[in-house]
């Protein structure tokens, strides 16, 4: 299924001093999906990443800028781009990194999966998924973080923490992204918890990650401390649920 078939497809970019990578990303996404449009939210980087966006705009139509003040992360990011998206009609919404490390090329594999799923996660870590260029400490958080977060949220998503990934509208409406306050990792964790509990289709389909080749990344010790607490405590409570739920239903067999 394509970009055209799905209807209007929105492709959000979060940015933060990416002067280096935003033009380049722009112009690999336009070919690669050229039905699709691009928003930009820029969180008012100091290195002119925002300039930079403005000219894009201002040289195609598909391209669309929308530039906040500070930086507020991530969460905060994606929750102002899917507040555009929805006012302005857009039926699919793409989350993608500006750093290049998800390459624009594999985005019709995710909207074609889109076809029979309302939520496409792009995944590092199903067969055929990798990740190049990553040193071995990243590789071990990676995979150590999806798996206490599987085991503990029982959700069967594999690479929960990925950022490259596509929604069908209905699914953003209807699990209330509005008030995930998460951020980073979390933030990704957080949205694909709540679809997967609100019993729409989760898929994954395999993607290349590549480890960025200019700027800094925006990974932090606090971006993975937050999602160790909170994926904790959703945890417990899941299976405090669980719990409580079996008891309810023993009592029910006996009282029958």
């Amino acid at each position: 299924m394509t970009a055209g078939e799905l209807g209007r497809v929105l492709v959000c970019v979060p940015t933060y001093n990416e002067r280096d990578n935003l033009e380049i990303l722009v112009g690999r996404l336009r070919a690669a999906v050229p039905d699709a449009d691009v928003l930009v939210i820029d969180d008012g980087s100091p290195d002119g990443t925002g300039k930079i966006a403005d000219a894009l705009a201002d040289d195609d139509p598909r391209v669309h800028v929308l530039h906040r003040t500070e930086k507020n992360g991530l969460g905060a990011a994606y929750i102002a781009a899917f507040d555009w998206g929805i006012d302005e009609g857009y039926d699919v919404m793409v989350e993608m990194d500006a750093d290049g490390s998800h390459p624009p090329e594999q985005l019709p594999r995710l909207l074609h999966a889109l076809g029979h799923a309302d939520v496409v996660l792009g995944s590092r870590w199903v067969p055929g998924g990798r990740v190049e260029n990553w040193p071995v400490s990243r590789h071990v958080i990676s995979r150590a973080g999806n798996l206490y977060t599987r085991a503990l949220l029982g959700a069967g998503v594999k690479d929960i923490t990925g950022g490259f990934r596509a929604y069908r509208r209905e699914v953003l409406e209807g699990i209330d992204y509005a008030h995930v306050a998460s951020q980073g990792y979390c933030f990704q964790v957080d949205l694909a918890w709540r679809a997967v509990r609100g019993g729409y289709r989760v898929v994954e389909v395999p993607i290349t990650f590549v480890e960025r080749e200019r700027g800094e990344s925006k990974m932090s010790q606090d971006i993975v401390r937050e999602a160790l607490l909170r994926v904790t405590e959703w945890g417990v409570a899941h299976r405090r649920e669980q719990l409580r739920a079996a008891v309810d239903r023993r009592r029910a067999r006996r009282a029958g």
